[in-house]
């Protein structure tokens, strides 16, 4: 199969949580810990986080929760004023849910958005012609059990099943008007993921290693070209679209300590292999002289997560985190379809626990400092920032 991800890719045009546009904030707990969780989260939404540490559960735990994404990407091209995207609120929800029926085993539904952006350039936006609207959600089901094979030594895994919906709008341009594009399609895809958890010290030292397999997708939809005038009509007939797509595969390796009985440190390394998307490209079936593929040579890459959780009593706690997620995009290929910059993020968050109730906030600030493109036409420089804030509402008995 082709490694593009075609129409996906382009509807990636905003500012997701992390870089490329994977979104990694399916805990508020978590979040508050800058998404430090592969060691030691042992909760129902470890099922994300690693599938092997839903065996925390006492012996049911349910969990629903929001995260509301506010980017702010802006771009400045060579001689050139800056310009960026009209405010976009993006609210990938979660939804977690784990019953523990014998002391070694458990089973588990989790319900979130592993993947996606929104974003909306302003009017007038000088790359309008690659993007000016756009909306990417993949929707992950995520069935998980996980078994006890040793008191120090766990493992779990599942089965991803992706629903993935997108929409994209761009600007056409002619001799002496401007047009629109607007692009739709969607799509079911598989994997699976697994995951382990060691003790290496009692109650002291943990260690977490999971792994999501890579999916594929291919999607079918439609174009809708508007604004075009007669002469191009019958070059720009209303048409099918398809494409291939590459969900990357993602590792994290995680340890946590518990240097004190209230007190956890933890620190995940989190490998993603965008490297699967070499090439953007919209295919029309019924009109392949449009067919315009550009490009992308994205690398795969380690982003890095620290985060500590502090019991100030048994029921409330306060946590903080670090996060540096740097942009798979070579500068080369850098254009506004896909704008991305090394990212450096802090975190916060809060959390009260009442007879088996709990209701986790976190909050991120994301800074994404500038990358400089030079691709061809279309040269400058991307940067931004990114307001995170995450709500999970919980019951566990």
């Amino acid at each position: 199969m082709k490694k593009t991800l075609s129409l996906v890719a382009l509807l990636a045009a905003g500012s997701s949580q992390a870089a490329g546009f994977q979104i990694n904030t399916q805990s508020a707990r978590s979040s508050g810990m800058g998404n430090a969780a592969a060691a030691w989260l042992d909760d129902s939404s470890a099922i994300y986080s690693n599938a092997a540490n839903i065996l925390g559960v006492n012996k049911l735990d349910v969990q629903i929760g929001d995260t509301g994404i506010l980017p702010a990407i802006k771009f400045t091209p060579d001689n050139g004023t800056e310009q960026g995207q009209k405010t976009t609120l993006s609210p990938p929800p979660h939804l977690f849910l784990v019953y523990k029926p014998f002391d070694r085993a458990a089973v588990g539904l989790g319900i979130y958005t592993p993947f996606g952006a929104r974003s909306r350039w302003e009017d007038g936006f000088v790359g309008r012609f690659r993007a000016q609207e756009s909306a990417l959600s993949v929707y992950n089901i995520n069935p998980t059990a996980a078994y006890q094979l040793h008191e120090r030594f766990r493992v779990g895994g599942g089965i991803n099943i992706y629903r993935s919906t997108l929409e994209l709008k761009r600007a056409l341009g002619f001799v002496e008007s401007e047009g629109q594009v607007h692009l739709g399609g969607s799509d079911w895809g598989w994997g699976y993921n697994i995951g382990v958890q060691a003790v290496l010290l009692p109650k002291v030292v943990t260690f977490g290693l999971h792994y999501r397999s890579a999916a594929d997708l291919s999607f079918k939809g439609q174009a809708d070209f508007q604004n075009v005038p007669a002469e191009f009509q019958t070059r720009l007939p209303d048409t099918r679209v398809q494409g291939d797509v590459t969900l990357p595969a993602t590792i994290a390796a995680g340890i946590a300590v518990t240097p004190l009985d209230n007190l956890k440190i933890a620190f995940d390394a989190n490998w993603v292999d965008w490297s699967s998307f070499q090439e953007l490209a919209i295919e029309f079936p019924d009109n392949p002289a449009i067919n315009n593929p550009l490009p992308k040579q994205w690398r795969a890459k380690w982003n890095y997560h620290l985060g500590a959780e502090y019991g100030v009593t048994q029921a409330f706690q306060v946590r903080a985190g670090l996060i540096y997620d740097p942009a798979p995009s070579p500068g080369s290929t850098l254009t506004p379809d896909l704008p991305d910059a090394n990212r450096f993020g802090v975190s916060g968050g809060l959390g009260y626990n009442w007879n088996g109730l709990r209701a986790d906030f976190a909050y991120q600030f994301v800074s994404l400092s500038d990358k400089e493109s030079s691709a061809p036409g279309i040269s400058g420089v991307y940067n931004g920032s990114a307001h995170v804030f995450g709500l999970t509402l919980g019951y566990s008995m």
